[in-house]
């Protein structure tokens, strides 16, 4: 399972969308920094309208839906990459997931201390991202030392060093590794070092109640930012998630509308970071149940199936396909398959967002 890391500055509200985020997680959000010293991990649901009316379908028992993995990360403060507030460690924490939250503040309130005195989103994404570039380099300084000596006698050395020396300049000015353009070949060797600043990153824009259908000032500097680091920005108010939460599930619609949205924050942040891990699902339903898989964007059908069960690949024959739109709007699968829109594809067919599939095999 893939996982997301939860960074920002202390008491941006990392810990309360956690706790929002994953309903029943019990991370401690006490208005100090590092009351978060360990990680606090939790799984979640991928939102899909669409399981529900596959399984409505098939008649389903239950439905399982995709998840993916966020782990809360204590504050970072400047210094972090020279070991400031215990910035080593939360540092080797972030460099263990796949993707990054940036909780950025874009809230006013005198009740909850801001570490740097004043709200200034620019200032604090820029302390967040130095401190990741400043941790990258260092590695990549490292590495390069060992590199140029394997490079008097190997090619392979020389060809990493090419690469190396590609990012050295941008990092050294503070900028994010993403901002790099590789080739597939050249990915393949930088991704053994786990750059910080290579890993895809999502601005969560942390609003107060009253902003969260329009935003305010403070996200729009969020957004300009995000731009030039090729991200995305999700608003969210980990205030009214963490009162969601605490709602039955029958007013949370009404106290949403209140607010003039049609859903939180989190809905769009937890499809967002799914997608932005290059994720997509495929679907198999019928009367036991209906699941949603999680694949990389490019599987092939036996690559898919392995995700059931490694025998389900080693064994495959065929995959019996169907695109979602097309079953519902048929109503079943059999009136799909009347109308030929059930497809039997082979070991070179590249899986389909929402395609609905039953793999036949043999072992």
């Amino acid at each position: 399972m893939l996982r997301a890391g939860i960074v920002g500055l202390p008491n941006v509200g990392k810990s309360t969308l956690f706790n929002a985020v994953v309903a029943n997680a019990k991370a401690n959000a006490a208005n100090f920094p590092f009351c978060t010293i360990e990680p606090n991990v939790g799984v979640v649901a991928v939102p899909d309208e669409r399981l529900n009316v596959l399984a409505e379908i098939s008649e389903s028992d239950q439905t399982v839906p995709a998840r993916v993995e966020f782990v809360d990360i204590a504050g970072l403060v400047k210094g972090a990459s020279q070991g400031e507030g215990l910035g080593n460690q939360f540092l080797a924490n972030i460099r263990e997931v796949d993707a990054i939250v940036h909780v950025v503040r874009c809230f006013e309130n005198d009740d909850i201390i801001h570490v740097s005195g004043s709200i200034d989103p620019a200032r604090d994404i820029e302390v967040i991202n130095l401190e990741l570039a400043l941790s990258d380099l260092a590695q990549l300084e490292r590495r390069m030392d060992r590199v140029r000596k394997q490079a008097k006698s190997s090619k392979d050395a020389q060809a990493e060093l090419a690469i190396l020396e590609k990012l050295l300049p941008v990092l050294n000015e503070g900028r994010s590794a993403r901002q790099v353009d590789f080739d597939e070949e050249e990915e393949e060797i930088i991704k053994p070092l786990g750059l910080l600043t290579r890993k895809p990153i999502i601005y969560a824009a942390n609003v107060s109640e009253d902003d969260l259908a329009s935003g305010n000032d403070w996200v729009e500097q969020v957004r300009a930012i995000a731009i030039q680091d090729s991200a995305q920005v999700v608003i969210v108010s980990a205030q009214v998630e963490a009162e969601l939460v605490e709602l039955p599930e029958e007013e949370r619609a009404d106290f949403l509308e209140s607010l003039g949205v049609q859903e939180g924050g989190l809905k769009t942040l937890i499809r967002a970071t799914y997608e932005l891990l290059g994720l997509r699902t495929y679907f198999t339903t019928g009367p036991k149940e209906t699941r949603a898989w999680t694949i990389h964007m490019g599987m092939v059908a036996p690559q898919a199936a392995g995700v059931i069960h490694s025998d389900f690949e080693r064994g495959f024959i065929r995959a019996e396909t169907i695109a979602y739109d097309d079953l519902v709007s048929f109503g079943s699968m059999n009136a799909a398959k009347e109308k030929g829109l059930l497809r039997s594809e082979g070991k070179d067919y590249v899986v389909q967002e929402g395609d609905v599939m039953l793999f036949r095999f043999n072992v």
